[in-house]
């Protein structure tokens, strides 16, 4: 295989290069810990019931942000492991596929041992003697269903404490005869000032930097 990249016709490496960064913004979105950000934020904002505040704009913005300061350490590898191919014979195929093992170290160090038994069982007749013999497009999709699952867990624990909120309104409410007046927008307020009191957007930022290994 690496024969076979070094061999190959440099305008056929700008074209299979240009055809990889086209699956860049996947790569982003995907492959890092950006699935897990915006994830979560989106389960926090309808937790809260402040679907339009903060604006969807400002929280891509946090998530991207996260994303670059979680994913340092690993894009500096990724460039460090590529530039020396790059360099050696100017392969620019073989640049990424060097590069790219970082990224797949990483997916692999969040990615749970049973989702990524099962795609390979799909993929190959015979398992894989070491990790490094997976490739990127094996362990990408263990990677997106593990941090799904991570997520949603996440979610789950923020979630609850508003929704316990919700009802214990809704039952002072409904203990008043109130019955015309919606429970949410009563329990927004106080959602709001519990959420601020506990400095709950520090509280969410740093434990999600710190969920990653």
């Amino acid at each position: 295989m690496d024969v076979l990249l070094k061999d190959m016709n440099p305008v056929l490496q700008l074209l299979l290069t240009m055809a990889m960064f086209t699956l860049l913004p996947f790569v982003f979105m995907c492959m890092t810990s950006f699935l897990r950000f915006v994830i979560v934020f989106s389960m926090l904002k309808t937790a809260m019931g402040t679907n339009s505040v903060p604006p969807a704009m400002v929280l891509i913005g946090l998530c991207i942000i996260m994303t670059f300061y979680t994913m340092s350490p690993v894009f500096q590898k990724m460039y460090e492991a590529g530039s020396i191919p790059y360099k050696e014979n100017g392969n620019i195929v073989m640049a990424v596929q060097a590069g790219s093992e970082p990224l797949k170290e990483f997916m692999l160090k969040q990615t749970r041992q049973e989702d990524i038994a099962f795609f390979i069982e799909k993929t190959r007749t015979t398992r894989p003697e070491t990790p490094e013999d997976l490739t990127l497009w094996e362990v990408a999709p263990a990677y997106i269903l593990s941090e799904l699952r991570t997520a949603f867990e996440i979610g789950f624990i923020i979630y609850v404490p508003f929704t316990v909120l919700d009802l214990v309104v809704a039952n002072i409410l409904l203990a008043l005869g109130m019955f015309m007046l919606s429970p949410t927008i009563v329990s927004l307020p106080f959602k709001l000032l519990i959420f601020v009191a506990v400095d709950g957007w520090s509280l969410i930022v740093k434990g999600l930097v710190e969920s990653f290994n």
